[in-house]
Formats: structure tokens, sequence, C-alpha cells
């Protein structure tokens, strides 16, 4: 079953997928969209679903540091419901606490110039949180 990872935000979406055994996660795109052409990001992602096969939904949950939910986490606690309803596929969300400054730490020792960071920090924030939430369920670990 391929499962695919969503890093959301205001202006970009980050798209990961796994493999068909659920046991790497791959980064696919960066979606860039604006607020008044949401349906262009829907249009995507439907898309990109079909082409993998994806058959569950993962979307990062971005919480404060002491576990409660803040705005940015309210609205993708809401696109994940738009995703269901839009979809029919089961959609979860998964931690990503400083999944984005992971990515940003693991960019820069390798020397990746910020222009080429910018490009594709999203999409490997979406890698991350996938990975995260694959690995808990290898592990037997109910996803946060």
């Amino acid at each position: 079953m391929r499962i695919m990872g969503l890093d959301y935000g205001s202006k970009t979406v980050g798209v990961a997928v796994s493999d068909a055994l659920g046991l790497t996660a791959q980064g696919i795109e960066t979606i860039r969209y604006e607020q008044h052409k949401k349906h262009e990001l829907f249009q995507r992602l439907e898309a990109l679903i079909k082409q993998y096969g994806v058959e569950r939904l993962v979307v990062g949950l971005p919480k404060n540091m002491n576990g409660s939910v803040g705005e940015r986490g309210r609205e993708s606690a809401a696109f994940a419901d738009q995703l269901k309803k839009r979809f029919g596929l089961p959609v979860e969300l998964s931690d990503e606490r400083l999944t984005t400054m992971a990515v940003e730490r693991m960019l820069i020792d390798a020397d990746v110039s910020r222009g080429k960071r910018k490009k594709v920090i999203d999409k490997m924030a979406a890698v991350l949180i996938l990975q995260n939430y694959l690995d808990q369920m290898r592990n037997g670990v109910a996803p946060q």
C-alpha cells in the first residue's frame, strides 16, 4: 500500500510517497499554490494520488513545543479534513515538530546553497514526516 506524506503550508505543499511495501519515503515535488486557487492544489494532488496508487494520506501536524496545537496546526487539521472529503481516503495527522528545522540543518551540513534549500525544503520535510510515520507503523507504535 502506497502512502503519501504532505507538508502543508500557506503557499506550498511538500509531497512524498512511500514505496509499495511502505518501508521508505521518497520526495516527489513541492506544489506551489495561491489560497484563492486552492482547487489547483487539489487537482495536482489528485493526479499524484492516481499516478502513484496512493491509498492513505499523512499530513504533518505542526504542534507547539509543549504539545499544544496552534493556528498552523488547526489549518493543517482543516486541510486534512478537506482531503478526506475530497478523495475519500484515510487521512492521518502526524506530529511534525522540528522537521523543517531538521531538514534545514541536513541541507546546510550538505553545503546546499540557500537558493537550492528553498526549492527542496518542503519536499524534504514531507519525506521526513512520511518516513517517521512509516517507521512508527513498522515498529508497532501508533503515530501521533
